[in-house]
C-alpha cells in the first residue's frame, strides 16, 4: 500500500524522478522559498485569527473582510482539519500507522447534511487544480456520514477570486475514480523502480541538483 496526499501525488505527477529522490530515497529535501513561506504565514494568520486567538497583522487587514465573510458561515466550524482514511475508505486518526491518504482542510464548515469547504491560495489562480477539493470532499463525507452535499472553494487571497465546486455524496465513486489513473502509474513506478523525468519551468525551483534539468 503506498500512502498518499493530494500534494505528493501533484509532485509524483509533476516530476516522478523528484518524486522518488525526496520522497522515496530522501536524498533531497523541499527548500522553501519566499513564496512558500509568504504562503505559510497567511495560512497561520488566517488560522489564528478565525481561531480568535489573535487579530490579523496589519499586513494582512486588508484579507479582513474575506476571512469575516467566510466565518460568519452557520455551523461547527474546524480550522485545519486533519483527515486521514484507510484503504477501505474508512476513517482513522491522522497519524494511524495504517492510513492510505490524508489531508488538511483550512476552514471546514459543516451544518446538518450539508459542508463548506475552504482553501486558501496564495499563488497564481491561473494554475487552479480544483481536484485537491474533489479528495477533501472525500475525505469529508466518509468523516461525516451526516453530510450530503459538500461546497468547497479555493480562496485566491492575492486576487481575491474565489473558484467554487460542487460535490454530492451519491457521486462518491465517480470522484474516487478521477484519481485511480494516477494512482496506478504511481504503483507501477514503485513496482517497475522506473522514475521518469519530465522538465519543465519548475526545474528551476527543484532541489534535485544531480538531474541534468536541475537548473540552479
Amino acid at each position: 500500500m503506498i500512502k498518499w496526499s493530494f500534494s505528493s501525488l501533484k509532485q509524483f505527477i509533476n516530476c516522478p524522478r523528484q518524486y522518488q529522490e525526496v520522497k522515496v530515497l530522501g536524498n533531497y529535501k523541499i527548500q522553501d522559498t519566499k513564496y512558500t513561506i509568504f504562503g505559510k504565514d497567511v495560512h497561520k494568520a488566517f488560522e489564528d485569527y478565525a481561531l480568535g486567538t489573535a487579530e490579523l497583522p496589519k499586513l494582512y487587514k486588508k484579507y479582513q473582510a474575506i476571512i469575516d465573510a467566510l466565518i460568519a458561515i452557520d455551523g461547527n466550524k474546524y480550522i485545519e482539519h486533519e483527515m486521514a482514511l484507510r484503504i477501505d475508505y474508512t476513517p482513522c486518526p491522522f497519524d494511524a500507522p495504517d492510513y492510505w491518504v490524508r489531508g488538511i482542510a483550512d476552514l471546514l464548515i459543516v451544518k446538518g447534511d450539508q459542508a463548506y469547504i475552504v482553501d486558501y491560495k496564495t499563488g497564481n489562480d491561473k494554475y487552479a487544480d480544483t481536484k485537491q477539493l474533489k479528495l477533501m470532499a472525500l475525505m469529508v463525507f466518509n468523516h461525516f456520514p451526516a453530510v450530503k452535499t459538500v461546497k468547497a472553494g479555493l480562496l485566491f487571497v492575492l486576487k481575491n477570486r474565489f473558484i467554487d465546486e460542487y460535490y454530492t455524496r451519491d457521486k462518491m465513486d465517480k470522484y474516487w475514480e478521477d484519481f485511480r489513473p494516477d494512482l496506478m502509474r504511481l504503483e507501477m513506478s514503485f513496482d517497475t523502480d522506473k522514475w521518469l523525468k519530465r522538465p519543465s519551468g519548475l526545474c528551476k525551483f527543484c532541489p534535485v541538483s544531480s538531474c541534468e534539468f536541475n537548473r540552479e
